[in-house]
């Protein structure tokens, strides 16, 4: 097979014919003419330049279903609340009281977030109240594609794409290595897909990987083997051997690195839920140097419409997994000395309606509380409950706009310009302290 004829091996022929990382549930990103080498580098190293904070990680958790954060983060000193779901509500006597300050007062966490507790007392969690956008919309694929794109017609680029998108242009090395996002799961998000860049997505590490081996033609086994064994600049420079060769080699490399990473024994125990899973991975690409600035992972099963009231039942189950496993990642990151280096947001698509549903359980709504965790958070609870009796048709009215948050993070974490990435300016929420 002549690598060297554009036409007689094209890029897309190239992946169909398997020689690409295995399964659909990869999404393999543009690779950059560098990345294989700054993929090479020692891990620890990470390199930062001076004024740009590459060394600083954000960890996307999104919990998809819509989120009931009225029995997430409870406004139990408000009579309103146990009036309008009488059958749901957390009682006073069994739900984690947050303090006595003035924004906490009648706050508390559902009970079985203990974890999170934890790191609201060791100053690690900030907690955002009525977190929302103007003209709510109740559909979970339009309204997670409203808070994926930061745009309130949820049309576009993600935003975390724009931000690579923007950081990259024209550059290679430390975070522009083709690997500076990565999803875990079946495929990623729109949150991280650019214009340009594009995210690495795969549910395990066993499912990144080079499968030629595994394939019965001989042909497409043999020419990755020449292009893997080759110098890119073996073939004409712009030429399709040239990118064919880059695009092996850069897989090639992030696939046995992530691998190896991920391979790892974390230095803590983490639950067996598939979110502690989950951020086990992330943790254990951090842990290995990896140049990425940005991880998402996802939980799922929140549209609890029924049965909501038990606080052993299936909304209470997936608030524990999200806290055990919240808490497991922080303390595996302080052992590693890696915990200053990150930030986590979580986020839904939505909250839920104030009252109770016939079935026990609630149905789509609008504003819902945001948690930021890590050492550089600006603790505590930020901002007032919204009112539980001015409602917007059923609703809790948001009181801070996500991209406000969004832009908080951008400018003050991740040192971007925030509307150059939102497409406008929004007045940055102060979640970071530095």
């Amino acid at each position: 097979m002549d690598l060297h004829n554009s036409k007689a091996y094209t890029r897309r022929v190239f992946l169909q014919q398997g020689a690409a990382l295995a399964s659909a549930a990869v999404t393999i990103p543009t690779f950059l003419q560098g990345a294989a080498e700054a993929l090479a580098q020692t891990p620890g190293v990470h390199g930062s330049r001076p004024g740009v904070p590459d060394e600083r990680i954000l960890v996307v958790v999104q919990l998809a279903g819509g989120n009931d954060g009225l029995n997430t983060v409870i406004p139990y000193g408000d009579a309103s609340y146990y009036r309008a779901r009488p059958g749901i509500g957390i009682r006073e006597e069994g739900l984690i009281k947050l303090g006595s300050s003035r924004t906490e007062r009648g706050l508390g966490l559902h009970p079985r977030m203990g974890g999170l507790k934890s790191l609201y007392d060791d100053g690690m969690l900030s907690i955002v109240q009525g977190v929302g956008y103007p003209n709510p919309n109740r559909s979970h694929f339009k309204s997670t594609d409203i808070w994926h794109t930061a745009d309130e017609g949820g049309t576009g680029d993600g935003w975390l794409g724009r931000f690579f998108d923007n950081k990259c242009a024209g550059q290679q090395g430390a975070g522009c290595s083709g690997h500076e996002a990565i999803a875990i799961g079946r495929t990623a998000p729109l949150a991280m897909q650019g214009r340009t860049s594009r995210p690495i997505a795969f549910e395990s590490e066993d499912l990144f990987r080079w499968t030629g081996l595994e394939d019965s033609d001989s042909l497409v086994h043999e020419a990755y083997e020449q292009m893997t064994s080759e110098q890119p600049s073996n073939a004409a420079p712009g030429s399709a051997a040239s990118f064919l060769t880059r695009t092996a080699l850069d897989a090639q490399i992030a696939s046995d690195r992530i691998r190896d990473a991920v391979g790892v024994r974390p230095l803590v125990q983490y639950p067996r839920s598939r979110l502690g899973q989950q951020l086990a991975m992330v943790a254990s690409m951090i842990r290995a140097g990896l140049e990425t600035r940005v991880y998402y992972v996802t939980l799922g099963g929140f549209d609890t419409h029924a049965r909501q009231g038990n606080v052993n039942g299936s909304h209470a189950n997936l608030l524990a997994q999200f806290s055990q496993g919240v808490k497991a990642f922080w303390d595996d990151l302080k052992a590693q000395n890696n915990d200053g280096r990150v930030l986590m947001m979580s986020f839904s698509e939505f909250g839920r309606r104030v009252a109770q549903n016939g079935s026990g359980g609630t149905d789509h709504g609008a504003a819902a509380p945001m948690f930021l965790m890590g050492p550089n958070v600006r603790p505590g609870v930020v901002g007032d409950h919204p009112s539980l009796t001015d409602l917007d048709g059923g609703d809790l009215k948001h009181t801070v706009d996500f991209r406000s948050v969004y832009s908080g993070v951008l400018e003050d974490w991740l040192k971007t310009d925030g509307a150059g990435v939102l497409g406008r300016g929004y007045r940055p929420a102060k979640v970071v302290r530095i």
